[in-house]
This record gives C-alpha cells, structure tokens and sequence, in this order.
C-alpha cells in the first residue's frame, strides 16, 4: 500500500487528475490508494482496450492527461492499440500497470508476462516500481505517453488506509517550445509557383488563428472535416481535390494540422518536385519523402510570422470548383438511396448537433467529398482518430471525448461497430440527451471494393477481403437500452434523438451506390 500510494501521489502532483481503473486482484492497491483522494475523476471499465481509447477522448476533450490502470498479465498488454494511437497524436495517456514482482519473469507463472518495455518506441519512457519511486514521472515531457509499472508483492495486505492528509493535484503544464519560424517566412517567397494548403484536424484553439491566417492569405485550400474550417472557409476550399488537382500546376504546400485524409496528400509521396513544408502540433511530417517541418502550438506558430499579405489562387486552381460542386449534387440527387447519398442528407442532419465523430476509414472520405457545405450551418467541431488511421477503439473514444455532452452524434461503418461492442457500457451514466450514433451498414468493408486489386478478383475472394457480412445492429442497440432506427431509403430517413441514444442503421442500396461511383469516376474535370 505505501507503494501504491507513492505511485498515486506522483501522479496528482504532476496534475493528472482523470484515471479509469479496470479492476483485478493485483491492482486493489493502487485502486483503493486512488479512492482515498478527493477531486480526482475515477471512471471504470471492464475491459481494458476499451478503457484506453476512452481515455483517449478524455484527453481529447481536456488536453489533459489521463491515466488507465491495469491489473497484471495480458490486461496491460490490451492497451497496445489506444497508446500507438496516443502516440501519433500526440496525447498524454498515462499507463499504470500492476504486475507480480520481478523475480516471476520469464517463469510462466500465471499472470506473469515481460511487461516492462512492452509499449517499445510508443512510450516516453517506461519505469519499473518495486521499491522507491521519488523520480517517477520527472522524465516525461507530458507530449507523448509513459509507462509506470509497479510491482506488487504477493499475500493480501491491508488496503484500509491509516493517512489523514489530503493529498493536492499539481497543475498539469507544458514548458513552451522554442519555435524557429524562418522557414515558413522563406516559404512565401516565391509564391508566384503556386501554393495549395492542407488543412488537416486542428485543436479548437487553433481554429480562429488559423482561419484568420487563411482569410488574408485567400490560397486554395483542401479542408478536412476534423479541421472544423471545412464551410466556414468556403469558396476557399476544392471541393474534389483528389481530382480536381490531377494534373494541376503548383509548386508549394503547406500543410496546417494532422496528417490529412485523402489520396491527394499521399499521392506527394511520388512527386518530390512539389515542396512540403508541415506546420505540425506533433512533430511528424506524415510522408516518406523529404519535407520540412514546424512542430509546437500551431497559433504560436502563425502568430510568429507576423502580419501576412494575400497571396491569391495565382495558378487558378479553384477554377472549375462550382461546376464540379453542381456534378456531385446532381449524383447525389440521381441516386438518393446510395451511400454517399446518406452521408449526404446525415451530414443536414447532423448540423443540429453540437459536434459529430467520423469514424475510419469510408465515412471520413465521404463526409469530406459529400457532407453539406452551406456556410450558414457549419460542422465546428468535428474530431476522428488520425494517428493510426485504423477502425479500431472509435465508439469508446467517442464516448470519452463526449461524456456529458448533450447533441453528440458519431458516423461509423458496420465493421467499427462491430469492433467495439462493450464500449456502450461506457456511456451506462451518462446523463447527456440527443446522442445519436449512426452506423453506416454495408455488409463490410466497401473501401476495399474500390482498389483496383479487389476489383479484380472473384466474389469469394472479394468477401473475405471485406469481411462480408449481413448482421443487424438492432438487437446491439436493445442490448444497452437504446432506441434504434433502420433506414434503407431517403424517405425513412428522419433522424430525432431523445434522452436515450439512438442508433441510426443506414443500409444502402449496393446497386446505386456501386453506380454513383461508376459515374463518379466518369467525371471530367
């Protein structure tokens, strides 16, 4: 127990003040040493990989650290998905792992694994408690996760705590980075080349600095939906960048943000000739090739440069935006009961909600190119997870960086879903009303339909591939206690959330859908 507790002040005086705990027979005493101390947030689960994509939008929605507390055994190892996504973020998840004394290495004994190291380059830095731990945590730069394992010897002590004093959370603080702007100052030295901006997930303080820069700027930008800029900006923002700039004259592109979405950002990889210079909160350029980059406080960053003069679409990039915007709304209106079509009328919807989630790795890509772009009834506040890119831990992420928030909707696929069907229990007290979780069903991963290599394969080969299905989320959301809706055609599609959640099954038309995107490629520019 004195451990334990050691370990439990360390951290509230480093200013973490959010734990979710997954309880075991190991780690009683740091859990019962946390519930001794006052004004800190204890949240509990079941099941360990959830937890930490939990704390993952807890951290999301503080940008604070949280911490995750395990017991012994491949519990730890559960968090393996939540502390890479962590990392590539950028977020401050905190692993407290119990473990048996270190004499049970390698002996195979039960709930005895080599958990010291585990994380690898994904952590900070990993410490190993069996005695002292005065120095714990005086390492971490708090922009990366850490790894605290304590072990805990064997034999039932008392857990009763025989301390009177309260102990204080410490104020969670960042030393500020030293930024060297002169990089992006040269950047606009030859802008008569031509300039596109990519414009990735941005923090909500960052997105007025970075609208304002823009405005004065007027370069042709390609807005994420996570950047929260994607309306505001608009005449500003190519519509179809992907091929709306195949072929386009431009020499520079600054990118602002995360690593952006869509195929036009990868597509740099194999065209060296352009230069890229990342403004990145960070740190990581998100190519292969040579690039330079700005990592710290992005309004930091801007705000360096000083006052900046407009720079203009000068190679006439966005000529041809309207008429491309007219196409796609003709598509849409042609085929009303395909998927893009539904991302479509969701995303009018969803301008009644207070923020909206997008789940990897379709309904991202089609919220961009699909989603309602009226100026009037902007998505501000938009978040995903874009470290990994994966589909794994989106509806416990969701739930963490939403806890309490009324009018929080989230568009996921069917396979994200059925990814993470404990995470509901995340949300059993949660007292916010108008939460709508719409799960986008067609019957598998229809990404991979697109890839030129699937497109040639057979039916059987393409099903596993996809990892076909023809389940129903009907009976997951009367599971939990939710209401449900299923919707197969635009007329059935009348979305209104009440104090319970509400899970919106939109099962497309495979026939229409599969034409729109026949006539979607047809396009010209």
């Amino acid at each position: 127990m004195e451990i334990a507790r050691s370990v439990i002040e360390k951290c509230l005086a480093r200013g973490v003040r959010e734990f979710v705990v997954c309880s075991g027979a190991r780690n009683i005493p740091l859990i019962s040493a946390l519930l001794e101390c006052e004004d800190v947030v204890v949240w509990s689960h079941f099941e360990e990989r959830a937890a930490g994509f939990y704390a993952l939008g807890r951290m999301m929605d503080t940008r604070e650290p949280c911490a995750v507390i395990t017991t012994s055994g491949t519990a730890v190892a559960e968090l393996l998905p939540a502390v890479v996504e962590s990392y590539y973020q950028g977020r401050p998840l905190l692993v407290i792992s119990a473990d048996r004394p270190s004499e049970y290495r390698g002996s195979g004994a039960p709930q005895a694994i080599e958990q010291v190291g585990m994380f690898g380059n994904y952590v900070g830095g990993c410490e190993d408690v069996e005695s002292g731990c005065d120095e714990i945590l005086s390492g971490w730069n708090g922009r990366q996760p850490w790894h605290v394992n304590v072990c805990l010897g064997e034999g039932g002590g008392d857990t009763e705590s025989e301390h009177d004093v309260k102990l204080e959370i410490g104020e969670w603080r960042l030393e500020r980075e030293r930024l060297d702007v002169s990089n992006l100052v040269r950047f606009f030295d030859d802008v008569w080349k031509g300039v596109v901006v990519c414009l990735g997930g941005l923090e909500p303080e960052d997105r007025a600095e970075v609208f304002s820069f823009l405005k004065k700027l007027k370069i042709p930008v390609i807005a994420d939906p996570t950047s929260g800029l994607r309306e505001l900006l608009g005449d500003l923002v190519i519509s179809d960048p992907d091929r709306m700039l195949r072929g386009a004259q431009f020499a520079k592109v600054l990118r602002i943000g995360d690593v952006p979405v869509g195929r036009f950002w990868r597509d740099l990889e194999s065209q060296p000739e352009i230069e890229v210079l990342n403004l990145s909160r960070t740190g990581f350029s998100g190519l292969a090739r040579a690039s330079e980059t700005i990592s710290g406080n992005l309004s930091r960053i801007i705000k360096g440069i000083g006052e900046v003069e407009e720079v203009g679409d000068v190679t006439d990039l966005l000529n041809g935006n309207g008429r491309r915007v007219a196409q796609i709304d003709e598509l849409l209106e042609r085929f009303p009961e395909s998927e893009p079509a539904f991302v479509r009328m969701t995303s009018i919807y969803a301008t009644m909600a207070e923020s909206v989630y997008l789940g990897n790795s379709l309904p991202i890509r089609e919220w961009g190119l699909f989603a309602q772009r009226d100026k009037g009834a902007p998505h501000e506040v938009v978040r995903a997870n874009r470290g990994a890119n994966g589909i794994d831990g989106q509806l416990a992420t969701w739930a963490g960086w939403t806890h309490g928030i009324d009018d929080a909707w989230i568009l996921i696929g069917d396979l994200t879903a059925l990814y993470d069907l404990s995470a509901p229990s995340l949300l059993h007290d949660c007292e916010a009303e108008g939460r709508v979780i719409v799960v986008m069903n067609n019957g598998g991963g229809r990404i991979f339909d697109r890839l030129p290599r699937v497109q040639k394969m057979d039916g059987a080969q393409k099903g596993i591939i996809a990892n076909e299905h023809a389940f129903s989320f009907e009976s997951w959301a009367m599971m939990w206690g939710w209401d449900y809706q299923r919707v197969e055609t635009v007329d059935e599609l009348e979305i209104e959330a009440g104090s319970a959640p509400l899970v919106v099954e939109l099962v497309p038309c495979e026939k229409q859908t599969k034409a729109f995107w026949d006539a979607y490629e047809s396009l010209v520019k």
